[in-house]
């Protein structure tokens, strides 16, 4: 038990697979574990710890933005010994070829800071995804016909964003998309020795302006959900 999962030993899997939002890793657990039990529930937080194919595993939340996922990555790996963690969550794209309901799987994560730049002080460190987790999410998606991207991302501070000048200059360098949590995942993975990488549907359209309903956000996270253990086991 730590000060924000109140989960006892054992009760969390190596494999730990993290939504930002609680109830997403409810309904997960329910339709792709066996057997999955609440083992966390503090503060609101859910976690669930089940099995696939035979595999623990554990979902849960992580709470929007960096500074929340940052206390439960760090905590899941240090304190209960998980080794591999995958953000599973939505993303805005941003490049005109990256469609709503597409896969992006993050190979690097950009921001403007994270919990950790007071590690990293002056220098501009570049997180990154686990190569064979990628590798493997991405054989997986392409195995199902699943229209996928791989490249890098943004991880914001912010969600409502007042920078249309920074979103213009990462769209002209190729950012694929962004959401707010994988820069951290991939710090903090990367600082305590764990794998780590974000598989992430896109929801919305940053220069269309489309976004998916949220009826059709869940239909369309199955897939994601499924590559990303399929990229854990593999």
């Amino acid at each position: 038990m730590t000060i924000h999962i109140g989960a006892a030993e054992g009760e969390i899997a190596p494999t730990v697979l993290m939504p930002g939002d609680p109830y997403r890793a409810r309904w997960a657990a329910e339709r792709f574990l066996d057997a999955p039990r609440l083992v966390n529930e503090t503060r609101g937080m859910l976690g669930f710890t089940g099995t696939w194919r035979g595999e623990p595993v554990t979902i849960h939340g992580s709470g929007m933005g960096m500074p929340s996922l940052s206390i439960y990555a760090n905590e899941l790996i240090r304190d209960y010994g998980a080794k591999t963690l995958i953000r599973i969550g939505s993303c805005g794209a941003m490049q005109t070829q990256v469609a709503l309901r597409d896969l992006v799987l993050a190979m690097t994560a950009s921001s403007l800071s994270t919990p950790s730049r007071g590690t990293f002080r002056e220098l501009s460190f570049a997180p990154c995804a686990d190569w064979p987790l990628l590798r493997a999410a991405a054989a997986a998606a392409e195995a199902r016909g699943a229209t996928h991207h791989v490249g890098g991302i943004y991880s914001s501070d912010v969600f409502y964003d007042e920078r249309p000048d920074l979103n213009e200059i990462l769209t002209r360098h190729g950012t694929l998309a962004v959401e707010m949590e994988a820069a951290e995942l991939y710090n903090v993975a990367a600082r305590l020795g764990a794998r780590a990488l974000a598989v992430l549907t896109v929801s919305d359209h940053l220069r269309t302006g489309e976004h998916l309903p949220s009826d059709e956000r869940e239909r369309g996270f199955a897939e994601m959900v499924e590559i990303a253990l399929e990229a854990a086991f593999a």
